[in-house]
């Protein structure tokens, strides 16, 4: 009866603890420097968060405003960050002349080596054009070069001849594969002005929707043609950069048996890869790093047993060969979350190397319905998750719009005093002192009733022996 008494008053307890949610209630606290302009903000957790955190999936984060008001959030695992860049391609120019001038058509007459590079572009003449009238340039004829088709191109950017300032035309843009079927892909106006101060306000490109194309043709619509200086196309590629990850270094223990080393990691660390980092010079060591897994008891009165369960084996070294040291690097590894990882060699050695762990840091994008400041909060043993989807936080933004969300920056994390967060023993300790004093007001109450009873029955008895009046 007095352990199903102390654990009813332990269970209590614990039910009464998980209900409060305050800043009060986690071990360690980061201050949160935000804008005030910003209503969805993000963070690349730190460190601290995996450090201090108690559960794997990091159900025990919170994010309180000022008056401890717990804040929307969501977690999301970034990806690598893809950048645009424009790698610039000098084109050949062809200019094209014609006593029609520019509003003629375009017939041309072409010389091509067998690779397909121009050697000669000619518009041909028109039946009953006058032969006697000035030439004047109609159109450019642009070569990208034989390996055109590689990347596509998006742009082409003009330069002005030398001694030419001031300039404004409009530029029609076609593109063909094999100088016969042409198509129409955009225009442009081009304007180069110069004010008297001799600044100059240009626009100097033509863009369109990226495409390939061998040749190129350009016609005036409006300004006078112009044979520029320069023709660069535009071809934009793609470079994916990989986001930093963070890496925590873990000296060993003794493992559970001899040729063991036992690594204690903080169980939201899932990592990503993994190495060891020798402190001699001229070591080799080939071992597999893995973890523990804890088995049931296959009959009654038996205690648990362990399981080595291996993850990935390679040979770890660092030499130092003349001035140079050669190091293995870290090899992928399964992202388990563990709280000890193992390193197995064949044989014990005595060789003691760190284990070198590397993760990519969540990212949490919360919304400040609040007051600042705000406080990321974390470390509390069975919290509830409270994560959201990230579609219930930024309804509405798209996942560019969500990459280019504001930073926020955390402060050092903070160790509470006097945390109102109990482990089991301190909770069955606080059970066991709440059922002695249970007991001894219960033990109050039965001694009341006994002296209350035993005045009763003195005054039953005392009416019983009077004897009734004559």
């Amino acid at each position: 009866m007095k352990k199903i008494l102390i654990a009813t008053c332990a269970g209590m307890l614990v039910t009464a603890a998980s209900a409060s949610d305050t800043p009060q209630d986690y071990t360690h606290v980061l201050p949160l420097t935000t804008s005030a302009r910003q209503g969805v903000l993000q963070l690349r957790l730190p460190k601290d968060v995996y450090l201090h955190a108690r559960s794997p999936m990091l159900d025990d984060l919170r994010v309180f405003d000022a008056s401890g008001t717990l804040q929307p959030f969501a977690l999301r695992t970034p990806g690598a960050e893809a950048r645009i860049s424009h790698r610039d391609r000098p084109l050949t120019i062809f200019p094209l002349t014609s006593a029609a001038g520019p509003a003629s058509r375009l017939d041309l007459d072409v010389s091509t080596t067998t690779d397909g590079r121009l050697v000669s572009v000619k518009l041909k003449p028109e039946a009953g054009a006058a032969t006697t009238s000035a030439s004047q340039l109609a159109a450019l004829v642009l070569d990208l070069g034989k390996d055109a088709a590689s990347l596509p191109v998006d742009a082409l950017r003009f330069t002005l001849p030398a001694g030419t300032q001031e300039y404004s035309a409009q530029v029609w843009l076609e593109t063909s594969n094999d100088m016969k079927q042409w198509d129409t892909v955009g225009a442009a106006e081009l304007n180069w002005l110069v004010n008297k101060d001799a600044q100059t306000l240009s626009n100097d490109r033509l863009a369109f929707d990226a495409r390939s194309f061998r040749y190129a043709r350009l016609s005036w619509r409006s300004g006078t043609p112009l044979q520029f200086a320069s023709i660069t196309a535009e071809q934009p590629t793609q470079i994916s950069t990989a986001l930093p990850a963070d890496q925590l270094l873990i000296q060993p223990t003794a493992g559970r048996q001899a040729q063991d080393l036992l690594y204690a990691t903080p169980p939201a660390i899932a990592p990503l890869k993994a190495g060891l980092q020798f402190s001699d010079n001229n070591a080799v060591l080939a071992g597999t790093l893995g973890v523990y897994r804890e088995l049931p008891a296959r009959q009654a009165g038996q205690g648990a047993t362990w399981r080595f369960d291996p993850l990935v084996s390679s040979t770890f070294y660092r030499i130092l060969q003349g001035d140079q040291v050669r190091s293995s690097g870290d090899v992928d590894v399964p992202p388990v979350h563990a709280t000890q990882w193992v390193l197995r060699t064949s044989v014990p050695s005595p060789l003691k190397p760190a284990l070198r762990l590397n993760w990519q840091p969540a990212t949490l994008v919360f919304l400040a319905s609040g007051n600042a400041p705000y406080t990321l909060a974390v470390g509390r043993a069975s919290a509830t998750p409270v994560a959201r989807d990230l579609s219930q936080v930024a309804p509405g933004f798209s996942d560019a719009e969500v990459q280019k969300l504001e930073q926020v920056s955390a402060g050092p994390a903070v160790q509470q005093q006097g945390s109102g967060v109990q482990d089991a023993s301190s909770a069955l300790e606080a059970a066991t002192a709440a059922q002695r004093r249970l007991i001894l007001l219960w033990g109050v109450l039965l001694l009341g009733v006994a002296v209350l009873g035993f005045m009763v029955w003195r005054l039953v008895r005392s009416s019983r022996s009077t004897p009734p009046a004559s």
